[in-house]
């Protein structure tokens, strides 16, 4: 048993289990979906933490998505699709999702991360999100985290399906300066942090010259994303 799940963890995640509706048949799987680099770091990895399942649920994530939305949206063309996946397989959907479950409550994390406010960072909760996911799936087999993540994802779908705006913050951004030529819209890279396998992206977007909002994220596209929703705020466009 790892030194992190004691029976009081071990309560916690029960309750966690009956949360969301999945009964795990290793325990432990949970325990490390919910266990951050920071907390195994201090432990000095006497405990597994939660990025190689990130890794798998990022990818279950996917799969899961594009094939509901390939059968469910019909007349969607591929872009349309895509752009829809984008809109709603994001770090916000998947942080606020991660706080309706009140995962934030139950991650482990180091003593440096939860003072700097971890348990709060979307990155984080996100993560974690994505890390439970590739438990279940591995716990659990394909069709029972395709599930999990359709449950966990359904409301966002019915948004789509009602009309309710979800839109990829760059194709709408780039659409609006393409109304106002001869404006150019390029983005930024502001830095790059952390080791291979854990990089931190920060993008801003300039507009003729002038920056206006950055976003960060764990890969190009999803920092860029960040930067368009931040200037659409800035424009008071979104």
């Amino acid at each position: 048993m790892s030194e992190s799940l004691t029976e009081q963890r071990r309560q916690t995640l029960v309750r966690f289990e009956k949360l969301i509706g999945v009964h795990f048949n290793d325990i432990e799987l949970l325990n490390t979906a919910l266990t951050h680099t920071s907390y195994a770091n201090e432990m000095d990895r006497q405990v597994p933490d939660n990025e190689k399942l990130e890794f798998l649920g990022d990818a279950v994530l996917e799969l899961s998505s594009s094939t509901y939305l390939y059968s469910h949206f019909t007349d969607f063309s591929e872009g349309e699709l895509t752009r829809t996946r984008a809109s709603i397989v994001c770090q916000d959907t998947l942080s606020k999702l991660a706080r309706k479950l009140n995962m934030g409550k139950i991650i482990l994390l180091g003593h440096g991360e939860e003072s700097n406010g971890g348990r709060e960072r979307d990155s984080t909760l996100e993560d974690a999100f994505e890390a439970v996911i590739g438990a279940i799936y591995l716990d659990q087999g394909w069709e029972v985290a395709r599930d999990y993540v359709i449950r966990q994802l359904a409301p966002e779908f019915e948004n789509v399906k009602e009309g309710v705006n979800r839109s990829d913050y760059k194709t709408v951004l780039q659409e609006i300066v393409q109304q106002m030529p001869p404006s150019v819209l390029t983005y930024v890279e502001i830095s790059v942090n952390g080791p291979d396998h854990n990089r931190v992206y920060e993008y801003a977007v300039d507009i003729d010259g002038k920056i206006y909002g950055s976003g960060i994220g764990k890969s190009k596209k999803s920092a860029e994303q960040m930067a368009a929703k931040e200037t659409l705020k800035i424009l008071s466009l979104k």
